[in-house]
């Protein structure tokens, strides 16, 4: 009744020391678990557990899709599922990742995904984060492995009732072939997980690429169309704010000034109307809760919430902390090639840049429904990091991490946002204090105030010339928060904001100056962070800092080659020998972009950028080359056309892929001229998505993208676009107008 499972429902985790877990998949009437990543059933249906937050990225088709190639199945045949929070779906590649933010005794045990440090805290932990672009690298093995496991048992299934050699029979398009015979999958499961499994599982030889010819793009019918797309187009899609219960009431809140307001009054009798049902006082929150959400959100603004905050946050205060921290603060180093600044004497040339705070601009809101019923919490989130979430909102109830259960939820878009979960400990709070199952969303004003947005940068960009402008020696001095560190603290310790800040107060933070490490033959760099103290929370955002020193670099080489009297392209590949696959990417980008050499007067700017390691030269990771055409009007810039050149690797999913390549490239055209926040008296100035200045339909480019096949292994394209796009901007609207663009978002602060 209950279904079977292969192996008598034990997942191997292939990637340890043998160990053995209880299968996380509850197989249904009629279905099979294979290896705790898919069931097969009877009707033939294969369904794949997939451990990612869907966010509009497609990680619900990817993943199926690896699945279904290995496997042999029916395109037609595959459903998908979210996963349930497990040790068995552990993501270790970010894990390494972020392992100065989780903190480990010893760091160097546990900063690379075969660390056997690593491994024990990342199952311990459950820690399936959604972030960095990881889940490929997380998850495409595990796969396969599954389905290959799942087609040696089906082929030993079919060969034993034909009493042939397992050799002798194929699995494809559903069915397990020998000549004219034919057994589908669903026939076969249920004998299949008799058998034990096969260790190793039985890879097919060619890992799953995408080898459809680029030039045939608007032809081909697609091979893997993605599994969301029929609801999302239908509007049936469900999303956390979707979520219906019974009995279920609606809630609307206020949150006070950043940062550590508390709340000292409100109006509750102003509240009071049809359909209002009670209010609710956090000591840094009021909510109100009604029949419907407009009527809390109507309730609670009527109450008139009253917060007292002693030093609340100011964007005049940030900047002069971040100036101060330049010129006068202790620099702390994180990155040294060659000599370093040995010997850096009087700089050739010294650029300062700066950054404003970015918000993400999402389209959902903070939502979160909860229920709590005889002491256990129920939660309909969109999380990226389910584990922690549950984790926090268990500790608000005082209840064990057990008692908690999440049903992950898809996110409409996130961009890192989703890593935070203050409105799941709200939720729950609501439901204790309610009573009623309730469901919690901000407004559009309160996600605003809310976000923790990509922190602010002051920094000076040095190098010293040898013959022909070659650069000898780079230096990089960035003034700025210890924003991962932070975002850490909270994540993982469960710190409130103020006292994330607290605990890193001083700490250099690696992760905020990556990217920053140039991919350039330069023989000697040094790279320094000033930790600067501000009373604005930061944290996570598409592209994380790859947005902000990719700016910085790619503007400064551009500067270096127009001084030195070089045409920027040649001045860049000059420096690249040691990387054959970033100079590809400039020549196909300068191709495709009909690159007039930058020249006055023509409108175009060019940067490239590498990520994943690459700095070395070791040709891991991703790269990307873009050509912009811009130019500057009395309506503001003008983007004409983003010619773009990249190497992902090997393609997995070529739509999806160019998918996450063209939205990185618009995300990035929102950092470059719009996303920006200021402060007065701890409240943004920009309350709503209008106030962003993000790109429109309207205000779109034209976009070019010659995706680059590569035999390298798979890098994600999402995070990767973003980067380039700022510098290619600023260096086309030098071209159009001569003046240099130092500033982020660009033109906040004037030509």
């Amino acid at each position: 009744m209950a279904g079977a499972a292969a192996g008598g429902g034990l997942l191997v985790a292939w990637q340890l020391m043998p160990r053995d877990y209880a299968s996380p998949l509850t197989p249904g009437r009629g279905q099979t678990d294979f290896a705790g990543w898919l069931t097969i059933g009877e009707d033939g249906v294969i369904t794949v557990a997939v451990p990612q937050l869907e966010m509009g990225q497609g990680v619900t088709t990817l993943l199926p899709q690896i699945v279904a190639m290995e496997l042999g199945a029916d395109w037609r045949q595959i459903a998908v599922e979210p996963a349930p929070v497990s040790e068995a779906y552990a993501n270790l590649p970010l894990a390494a990742r972020w392992a100065p933010l989780w903190r480990p005794l010893v760091s160097e045990l546990a900063d690379a995904p075969d660390d056997l440090l690593l491994q024990r805290w990342a199952e311990r932990e459950r820690f399936t984060a959604t972030a960095e672009g990881t889940t490929l690298a997380a998850y495409e093995r595990p796969c396969r492995d599954a389905a290959a496991t799942a087609r040696a048992l089906l082929t030993l299934a079919a060969a034993a009732r034909w009493d042939v050699a397992p050799e002798e029979c194929e699995a494809a398009e559903g069915f397990v072939i020998n000549g004219r015979r034919r057994l589908s999958f669903g026939e076969l499961a249920r004998e299949a997980a008799d058998y034990p499994p096969p260790e190793p599982p039985p890879l097919r030889a060619r890992a799953p690429a995408d080898t459809a010819d680029a030039v045939a793009d608007e032809e081909r019918v697609l091979a893997f169309p993605r599994l969301d797309l029929p609801s999302k187009v239908d509007g049936s899609h469900l999303f956390a704010g979707d979520v219906r219960l019974p009995d279920m009431v609606y809630a609307a809140i206020r949150h006070g000034p950043i940062d550590e307001a508390e709340l000292s009054s409100f109006e509750p009798e102003a509240g009071r109307r049809r359909g209002f049902i009670a209010a609710v006082k956090g000591k840094r929150w009021l909510a109100a809760v009604a029949s419907d959400w407009w009527t809390a959100e109507q309730a609670v603004e009527a109450m008139d919430a009253r917060f007292r905050v002693e030093r609340p946050v100011n964007s005049a205060r940030i900047e002069e902390a971040l100036d101060a921290a330049l010129r006068r603060g202790a620099p702390q180093r994180v990155a040294v090639r060659g000599e370093g600044d040995e010997g850096f004497g009087r700089p050739t040339l010294a650029l300062r840049y700066d950054v404003m705070p970015a918000a993400h601009g999402t389209i959902e809101t903070a939502t979160c429904t909860a229920r709590l019923t005889g002491g256990k919490l129920e939660l309909w989130l969109a999380s990226q990091a389910p584990e922690r979430a549950r984790a926090a909102a268990a500790k608000a109830l005082g209840l064990a991490t057990t008692d908690v259960v999440l049903y992950p939820m898809p996110a409409g878009g996130s961009f890192d946002r989703r890593l935070e979960h203050d409105h799941a400990i709200e939720a729950a709070v609501l439901a204790r204090e309610i009573g009623r199952p309730v469901q919690l969303v901000w407004s559009r004003w309160q996600e605003q105030l809310m976000l923790r947005p990509r922190p602010p940068v002051a920094a000076v960009l040095a190098a010293r010339l040898g013959p022909a402008g070659r650069i000898d020696a780079f230096r990089a001095r960035l003034a700025m928060p210890p924003a991962a560190l932070e975002f850490g603290r909270r994540l993982f310790d469960n710190l409130a904001s103020w006292s994330a800040i607290d605990a890193t107060e001083g700490a250099a933070d690696p992760l905020a100056l990556e990217g920053l490490l140039p991919a350039y033959a330069i023989p000697n760099v040094a790279l320094d962070h000033v930790p600067v103290r501000i009373a604005l929370p930061t944290g996570r955002l598409r592209g994380n800092a790859h947005g902000y020193t990719c700016f910085m670099i790619e503007s400064f080489i551009d500067e270096v080659a127009v001084r030195s009297g070089q045409e920027p392209l040649a001045f860049r590949i000059g420096m690249l020998g040691h990387d054959v696959r970033l100079v590809q990417c400039l020549q196909r980008a300068a191709r495709l972009g009909q690159w007039g050499g930058g020249a006055s007067g023509t409108a175009q700017g060019i940067a490239c950028h590498a990520m994943g390691g690459v700095s070395a030269g070791s040709g891991a990771g991703g790269r990307i080359a873009l050509v912009a055409t811009a130019v500057a009007g009395d309506g503001g810039v003008r983007v004409e056309r983003l010619a773009a050149a990249v190497d992902i690797g090997r393609v997995v999913n070529r739509d999806i892929a160019l998918q996450q390549i063209e939205g990185g490239l618009l995300y990035g055209l929102g950092l470059a001229l719009g996303s920006g926040l200021e402060y007065e008296r701890g409240l943004p100035a920009q309350r709503r998505l209008a106030a962003l200045d993000l790109p429109t339909l309207a205000d779109s480019p034209e976009i070019l993208i010659d995706l680059i096949a590569s035999d390298a292994e798979p890098f994600d394209p999402g995070e990767l676009a973003v980067a380039p796009v700022a510098p290619a901007i600023a260096n086309a609207l030098h071209s159009a107008t001569g003046f240099r663009l130092r500033r982020l978002p660009l033109l906040s602060g004037g030509l």
